[in-house]
Parts: structure tokens; C-alpha cells; sequence
């Protein structure tokens, strides 16, 4: 499929700007980035377990209430595939520190964060049919108008797209819709959790729908010349990560079992945008 080779062309351009290795690149790592806001209730749990031993009564008070937490059942996705999804975490978690962070730190030492955000908002703006068409699947018809109207506002007002004025100057909301979101919403489960190579964390369901998103991705039907679709993807990847650093790192720090984090953390983030 024309994305897989896309999102490996532009791994192998990333590993080209960062000097560290000659192939690779890892935009897993964002997914687990982007749900980390989304685990924070998770990671102040784990957090306390850390210093709840150290004999005061307060100590003593915290580390009772934490157990009391623990015992209450947590949702999770069924992970059968465990030893082998550990082995790619620990894979993509070494791609992350060794080459993506390294080139995402000296990206932004030179590109100011406005313009950072101008380059995000621009890729999201072109990834409008995804969310659109999603939006109609779903019965959310408010939503697909709200998703027109960004797109012609920010396509027009915020020049290209490099500036959201939809929300900054209209307070017209977005609709983050994908497929693997439109499967869930018919009540199809996500199936066992995935933690592929390069591409990161998933489930069946959503590595189905991703594959379906793939078609409506206007980024997959520009005929470029290979060094120019490269560059695009390395700039769209390097430029996303520039602006979490640090979120990744504070999820896995926290957590006694990184790999545990990881996997609920991105499992929590989609089942709450399913039922958004």
C-alpha cells in the first residue's frame, strides 16, 4: 500500500537528517505521546507508589488509599501477542531516544515554535477528508459541517492552513474522526492490542481502519519525485514530535512497568475518543 511505503520512505529520511543510523524512523512514539495527557490519572497512581514507603503517618495514609485503587478493576485490551509486542516496544523505544528526539530537539533549536504550530496546523488541515467522511459514517452531520467550514476558513483565512483561525477567530470546534473511531461507535471492539515496528501502538480494529484512512489521505495521491515526498514526511514527523517532547519521557518515568503504561494509555486515549 502506498502509505506503508510512504510512512518507510520517510523513516529512511529521518534517519538521513538525525546522522545517528541509516534507516528507521518511529511515528509510533507520537501516538504514545499524544495519549500520555490522556494517563495522567494512571501516572500520579504509579507515582505515589514510588514514595509511599518511606514510614510516615502520611505515607502510611497515602500508600492505603492508593491500594484501595488498585484493587478496583481497570479496563484493558486483551494483549495475547504480549512477548512479541515488548519486543517492538523496546525496539520503537530506542528508534525514539536515538534518532527521533535527537532530530526533533535540533529542529526546533531552529524553527520557532509559532512556526512549529503553523506546520502542524497545516498538515492537519489537508487531512480533512479523513475526518469529514468519518463524521458522516457516524451520523455526526453537525460535525461534517463544522469540518467544512475549518476547512474552507483555515484554507482561505489562515493562509494554506498554516493558521487554525476556525478556532482562533470563529470557535468552530474539530472532529478528530477516523475510521478505526467509526468501527467502535457500530460497537465492533478493538480486538487484542498490536505494537507494530515503526508504525507503534494499535489494535486490530484500528490497524483495519487505518489501512481504510489510508485511501482518503490526500497526502498519498501527490505524484512527487521520492526525495520530495521524503522530505514531507520527515518534516510532518520531526515537526509533531517537536512539540511533545518530554510527554513520552514523563509517562514512561512514572510508570513501574513502562511497556503496561504504553499499552493503556493508548487503549484509554482511543476508547475516549470513541465514545466522544
Amino acid at each position: 500500500m502506498k502509505k506503508l511505503s510512504t510512512i518507510i520512505s520517510g523513516i529512511i529520511m529521518l534517519m538521513l537528517l538525525s546522522g545517528s543510523i541509516s534507516a528507521g524512523s518511529n511515528t509510533a512514539i507520537n501516538t504514545a505521546e499524544s495519549s500520555a495527557a490522556d494517563y495522567v490519572d494512571n501516572s500520579i497512581l504509579l507515582a505515589q507508589a514510588d514514595t509511599a514507603a518511606s514510614g510516615t503517618e502520611d505515607d502510611i495514609y497515602l500508600e492505603d488509599e492508593m491500594m484501595d485503587d488498585l484493587d478496583e478493576p481497570h479496563e484493558s485490551i486483551a494483549d495475547p501477542l504480549e512477548p512479541i509486542n515488548r519486543a517492538f516496544y523496546h525496539f520503537n523505544d530506542k528508534l525514539y531516544f536515538w534518532v527521533l528526539k535527537p532530530a526533533a530537539k535540533g529542529y526546533s533549536a531552529v524553527v520557532p515554535e509559532p512556526a512549529r504550530r503553523g506546520v502542524k496546523n497545516f498538515f492537519n488541515n489537508i487531512s480533512f477528508p479523513v475526518r469529514f467522511v468519518n463524521c458522516i459514517f457516524q451520523g455526526k452531520f453537525e460535525g461534517a459541517g463544522y469540518e467544512v467550514g475549518r476547512f474552507v476558513i483555515n484554507s482561505t483565512l489562515g493562509i494554506a492552513g498554516f493558521m487554525d483561525r476556525a478556532t482562533s477567530q470563529f470557535e468552530m470546534p474539530e472532529y478528530d474522526e477516523d475510521l478505526g473511531q467509526t468501527l467502535g461507535s457500530y460497537g465492533i471492539g478493538h480486538g487484542f492490542f498490536l505494537n507494530l515496528p515503526l508504525l507503534g501502538p494499535s489494535s486490530l480494529t484500528d490497524t483495519i481502519g487505518s489501512a481504510g484512512d489510508a485511501f482518503l489521505e490526500p497526502m498519498n495521491y501527490l505524484d512527487m519525485k521520492t526525495k520530495y515526498d521524503l522530505s514531507i514526511k520527515a518534516v510532518e514527523t520531526v515537526n509533531k514530535t517537536s512539540l511533545r517532547i518530554g510527554e513520552y519521557e514523563d509517562l514512561k518515568k512514572s510508570a513501574l512497568d513502562p511497556y503496561v503504561a504504553y499499552r493503556d494509555a493508548y487503549y484509554q486515549y482511543r476508547q475516549s475518543q470513541i465514545k466522544k
